[in-house]
């Protein structure tokens, strides 16, 4: 099975659970306490990925580390993902899990793509221009691109707003050579 089926399956699988149980919130802050211990101490996420260690020493670490700070059905869902050999894929399965909290919200997740990073206030009132555009509840992460030389550039499902400065210039060009 290809990375991408791995992480839709157990991400969807995990909020199935979480669902059931009622337990989408408090899963989803646990699995972003996760994501961001395993991205600031990656020794530790390599610990939990190396094929040398046997599965239950990985689980011992990871109840050790983790043990009564999430809840137990995600401390078993790592369990599951080490005795499967999927944890090195566990920052795909987390963002398949978010994409599936926000479906069940209604949001629609994009990127504004700018040349500097935007402002809380600015990327809110960007998120409140593209719902009202699509009819729809907007969340937008900001990530730079230096091709961008003013302005911004978003992508929401499949959809491309694009109000950045070389695209204003470039039609203004195609409007000039036109005339």
């Amino acid at each position: 099975m290809d990375a991408l089926t791995v992480a839709a399956t157990y991400g969807s699988a995990m909020f199935e659970v979480a669902r059931d149980l009622d337990k989408i919130n408090e899963i989803n802050e646990d699995l972003a306490a996760l994501d961001g211990i395993f991205q600031s101490e990656p020794e530790f996420f390599n610990l939990v990925c190396n094929p040398g260690i046997d599965a239950q020493g990985k689980k011992d670490a990871v109840r050790a580390v983790f043990g009564g700070r999430v809840c137990d059905e995600l401390l078993h869902f790592l369990f599951i993902l080490i005795d499967k050999r999927r944890i090195g894929g566990f920052r795909a399965i987390v963002k398949i899990y978010r994409a599936r909290v926000n479906e069940n919200l209604g949001v629609s997740m994009g990127t504004a793509y700018s040349a500097v990073p935007l402002s809380e206030d600015r990327r809110r009132r960007l998120e409140e221009e593209t719902s009202k555009l699509l009819q729809k509840k907007v969340k937008l992460e900001n990530l730079i691109d230096d091709e961008i030389i003013g302005g911004v550039r978003i992508f929401v499902d499949g959809r491309m707003i694009d109000a950045s400065i070389r695209t204003r210039l470039n039609d203004l060009k195609d409007r000039l050579a036109q005339s």
